[in-house]
Order: C-alpha cells, then structure tokens, then sequence
C-alpha cells in the first residue's frame, strides 16, 4: 500500500505505474510484482467500508502530524478560520461501461462528484480533505450528499480545527435540509451559501419597510 501511494504522489494513475518505482532501483525499496499488487486491491475491494475507514483514518492522522509539524504556518493556527470548500464537478469519460458513470447534465458522459478542499488563501493551493463519487446524473443541489461529503471532510482535520471553518458553497448548497444541519445546535460552524437572486426575490425586498430592516 505504502507503493502505491508513493505512485499517485508522483502522478501514477492506474496499478501498471507501479512501474515508476520499479525503473528507480537505486531510489526505491524492492517493489511488489504487477500480481501481488492485484492482490491487494482484490482483498481491499472485498471489504470496501473497512477499506475505506481504514484509508480515511490514515490521511486524517497523516494530516494531523504535517498540520503540527507545520506549527504556526499550519492553516487555523493563528485562529483564522479555514475556509472549506464544497462543489459538485463533472468528470468527463470516455468509456460506458465505467461503474457509475452516466449521461450528465452537461450532455456529456462521466461522474458527477461531490468535492470538499481546505482552501489555504495567499499560503497556497487547495487541499483535498473529501471526495464522494456520485453518479453522473446526480443532482447539484442534493442535501444528503452535502451532509455526507461535508462530515467526511470534517473527519480529516485536526480535532481541535473542526469547529474552526468557514463552509462555502455555491447554489446547490442552499437547501433547507443542508441549512439545518449546519446550524444544529452545539454544532457551531460558520458558513457562507450562495443563492440565487431572481427579480421576484429583489422586488420583494424593495417591498419591505425600512423599519423591517434589522438594527446594525
């Protein structure tokens, strides 16, 4: 396992580029041969929920140890909050017999995940904390995988952190059953949701009193 994480770090992206390693003899330990690599993945895929719990356990903890190392250049350690960003995205596929892959909205033929990355601001790039694969035809705007992926992405921090984000999302996270979770009681996160500004909805506000407008 620790091979095969060394070939997706190094831009591996099927189990025949473990051949990366195998060509660094002098960089590298011995590497497993292509079948005992296909043994593994057949025993993980046998157990995928125990495969799975295991594999997110392992980066949280793999997470934990970089963010102390990182001490007050780890992102929330001076009290800032995280910013945590959740979209749905479709990945384009050529092939229809890939599991879970459909027609999208987009008229085009793939998976339609749902994505959360810890946004670092001006100290860098995102980073993936969750990734929910979802089919190509599911919908932009559905709760349950909101909830889902967002637990999964809470999860991965730092303990101490999970309380300390800023969760934004655009449209498809505006869903009474999205909002109330996020704002159940003890649960005190911070969010920002985008929604959807039609003319009926600015009319309607331009309706109001001024005195209907909350004091500031």
């Amino acid at each position: 396992m620790d091979q095969m994480i060394r070939v997706l770090a190094r831009g591996g992206d099927c189990l025949a580029d473990i051949a990366l390693l195998r060509a660094r003899p002098e960089r590298f330990s011995p590497v497993a041969p292509d079948p005992t690599v296909s043994r593994l993945i057949a025993r993980l895929a046998a157990d995928a929920a125990r495969a799975l719990k295991a594999i997110r356990a392992a980066r949280a903890s793999a997470r934990a140890r970089a963010w102390t190392l990182a001490d007050h250049n780890a992102p929330g350690a001076n009290g800032e909050l995280i910013p945590l960003d959740l979209d749905a995205t479709i990945v384009v596929v050529a092939h229809s017999d890939k599991d879970q892959a459909t027609p999208t909205w987009k008229k085009t033929f793939g998976f339609h995940p749902m994505t959360v990355f810890a946004h670092h601001e001006a100290a860098g790039s995102g980073e993936s904390l969750a990734i929910t694969l979802r089919p190509g035809d599911a919908g932009s705007n559905t709760a349950a995988d909101h909830i889902d992926t967002t637990r999964l992405a809470l999860a991965q921090l730092p303990k101490q952190r999970r309380c300390q984000v800023l969760i934004r999302t655009d449209s498809g996270g505006d869903t009474h059953d999205f909002l109330s979770w996020l704002t159940w009681p003890g649960r005190w996160l911070n969010y920002s949701i985008e929604f959807t500004l039609t003319d009926d909805i600015q009319t309607a506000i331009l309706r109001l009193p001024k005195t209907a407008a909350p004091a500031r």
